[in-house]
């Protein structure tokens, strides 16, 4: 059920598909053309704080499933698997970013990595089985939240279907740049329980003090 008492954020082209078709296609162009990956969302240094968490501190094994969900360029998934990973996808509803994902990981060897367009607000394409470990999203839980048409059943559709294909216990791996660490506590609080939060850069404005980005580690409940 939504909370009538959230506040949105009101909405954005970033919450819609047409937004990122035109991203990625552009980047898929700048890709062929120059060999650049394009944007690492939030930055590299965040990606590799989510990757040392993720591969010293969660209790995995390199044949657990694990999902990117919004992957874009799919360097996430690539990072992951230098480590070892071995049982890796990522989707996004964008197939443009599927195909700039499918180029990338051609150029860096790691064509061995799962790649499916597919949107997770969609029972018709998002059919994936109920077996993953962890869910990484960098980024789509926001874009979803900027969604022009009711965001709110939007991202309450998002939290049911990750908390579908998880395993009991399984992990979310959640970073936002719009959501603090008490509203995503409070919207996922019926499915999952906030295990850790990772620290974050901080900026000083008015004389307060703020996060640059939050970034959680959610249990499944």
């Amino acid at each position: 059920m939504t909370d009538e008492n959230i506040e949105e954020l009101g909405p954005s082209d970033l919450g819609t598909l047409d937004y990122w078709d035109r991203v990625y296609a552009e980047e898929l162009d700048n890709f062929k053309e120059h060999g650049d990956v394009g944007e690492i969302w939030f930055g590299r240094n965040n990606t590799l704080k989510v990757i040392r968490w993720i591969t010293t501190q969660l209790n995995l094994n390199k044949d657990d499933k694990i999902i990117d969900v919004g992957c874009g360029n799919g360097m996430t998934l690539i990072e992951l698997a230098k480590k070892g990973f071995e049982n890796l996808i990522g989707i996004d509803y964008s197939q443009k970013a599927i195909d700039l994902a499918r180029e990338v990981f051609v150029e860096n060897n790691t064509s061995h990595i799962g790649l499916q367009a597919c949107d997770i607000l969609d029972s018709e394409t998002f059919n994936l089985s109920s077996d993953f470990k962890l869910v990484h999203d960098k980024g789509t839980y926001d874009a979803i939240s900027l969604h022009p048409q009711d965001p709110a059943s939007k991202r309450q559709k998002y939290i049911e279907n990750i908390h579908k294909i998880l395993l009991p216990s399984g992990y979310l791996v959640l970073t936002s740049c719009n959501w603090t660490k008490e509203e995503i506590e409070k919207h996922f609080q019926n499915y999952f329980n906030v295990l850790h939060i990772l620290p974050a850069d901080t900026f000083t404005f008015g004389g307060q003090k703020g996060n640059t980005v939050t970034q959680l580690v959610l249990q499944r409940k």
